[in-house]
C-alpha cells in the first residue's frame, strides 16, 4: 500500500492520510486501522482516485460520518473515501440544494432558522447528507425518501447523471444506492415547506427531550441496531426477552432502550457484533422472525 500512497500523494488529489484509527471515525468508536483515507477535493479528483483504486485493484469505501458502519477490528487494507469537500450548499425558496458530505444535522438546524420544514426527523441523525440517502435515514414516521426530489450521481463509468425520487427506489431504511453500491451520491436536491420557525424549534426540542430521556445518548452507538419487523418493534422484542443490559466485552445492550447497543468502554468491533448476532437468533428463536440489521458490517470477509 505505501507505493499506491506516495502515487495518490504524487497525483494531487486532495489530502492523503495513512494509518487512521477507523475508531476516531464511526459513532460506535471502534475498527481497526486504515491504511489509508483520502479526501478528494472536487468530481474530477474523485473520479481520479476511483480509476486508479479500480485499476490496481485496490478495495474501497465510500464513508460518512460513520454512524451506521461496524468496521471489523483487524486493518483495513485499502483507501477510505471521505466526501468532506462535497459540503456545498444552496437554499432556493423551499428546494435545498446540498452537497453528500454536508452533516445532516447541521442542515435540519439550518433549515429550521430559514423556517423550512420537514427535516425535523433528521435533527438528531448524526450522518451525512449521502449516508441518509444511501441509507434512506429516517425517524418519526419521515425519512429522506419524503423530501429528496433528485440527487446527481457518479455512475461506475463516470459519468455524473441525475436521478429523481422514483429512480432512487426509497424504501423503509434502503434505496437503490444500496442495490448499486458503485454509485455515489454527491448532492441531493431537497424540497421542503415553508413553516413557522417557532413551531419546528418546538419540535425540535420536544424530540431532542426524548430522545435524551429514551435513548443512551452518553455512550457511543449507531442509534438503532434493527429494522422494526412490520407491525412490531424491534426494542420491544428484544426487551421482553429480557436482554437488556446483556454485556459482551465492553459492549452492552443498553438498559434504556433495547435497540441500541452501546460501547461502555474499550468495546472490540467482534463484542458487538456477536451482541447483534446473539439478539438475532434470541429473537427469531422465541417469536419466529429475523431481525433486519440496520448498520453495514464492513472488512468482515
Amino acid at each position: 500500500m505505501k507505493e499506491h500512497i506516495n502515487k495518490l500523494r504524487q497525483m494531487d488529489i486532495g489530502k492523503v492520510v495513512e494509518n487512521v484509527p477507523l475508531k476516531e471515525h464511526t459513532t460506535y468508536k471502534v475498527g481497526g486501522i486504515a491504511s489509508c483515507f483520502v479526501y478528494p477535493t472536487n468530481v474530477k479528483n474523485l473520479i481520479q482516485l476511483l480509476k486508479y483504486v479500480k485499476k490496481n485493484n485496490i478495495k474501497y469505501k465510500i464513508l460518512g460520518n460513520g454512524s451506521n458502519t461496524l468496521f471489523s477490528d483487524k486493518e483495513y487494507t485499502g483507501i477510505i473515501i471521505k466526501l468532506n469537500h462535497f459540503d456545498h450548499i444552496e437554499v432556493k425558496d423551499t428546494l435545498v440544494v446540498v452537497g453528500a458530505g454536508y452533516n445532516l444535522m447541521k442542515l435540519a438546524s439550518l433549515t429550521a432558522r430559514k423556517s423550512l420544514t420537514g427535516l425535523e426527523f433528521a435533527s438528531g441523525i448524526p450522518g451525512t447528507v449521502g449516508g441518509a440517502v444511501y441509507m434512506n435515514a429516517g425517524a418519526y414516521k419521515s425519512d429522506m425518501g419524503y423530501v429528496v426530489k433528485r440527487v446527481k450521481v457518479l455512475t461506475p463509468d463516470y459519468r455524473v447523471i441525475t436521478m429523481t425520487n422514483k429512480e432512487l427506489d426509497f424504501h423503509y431504511r434502503t434505496s437503490f444506492f444500496q442495490k448499486h453500491p458503485e454509485y455515489i451520491c454527491l448532492e441531493a436536491t431537497i424540497g421542503l415547506n415553508k413553516g413557522k420557525k417557532e413551531e419546528i424549534y418546538k419540535v425540535n426540542q420536544e424530540r431532542k427531550k426524548r430522545r435524551l430521556e429514551s435513548q443512551p445518548l452518553e455512550y457511543p452507538s449507531a442509534g438503532s441496531v434493527f429494522r422494526n419487523p412490520e407491525g412490531l418493534f424491534a426494542g420491544k422484542l428484544i426487551e421482553d426477552l429480557g436482554l437488556k443490559g446483556l454485556t459482551k466485552g465492553g459492549a452492552q445492550i443498553s438498559t434504556k432502550h433495547a435497540n441500541f447497543i452501546i460501547n461502555k468502554g474499550n468495546a472490540k468491533a467482534s463484542d458487538i457484533k456477536e451482541l447483534i448476532e446473539f439478539t438475532q437468533d434470541a429473537v427469531e428463536d422465541k417469536y419466529h422472525v429475523k431481525l433486519k440489521v440496520e448498520q453495514e458490517f464492513v472488512n468482515w470477509e
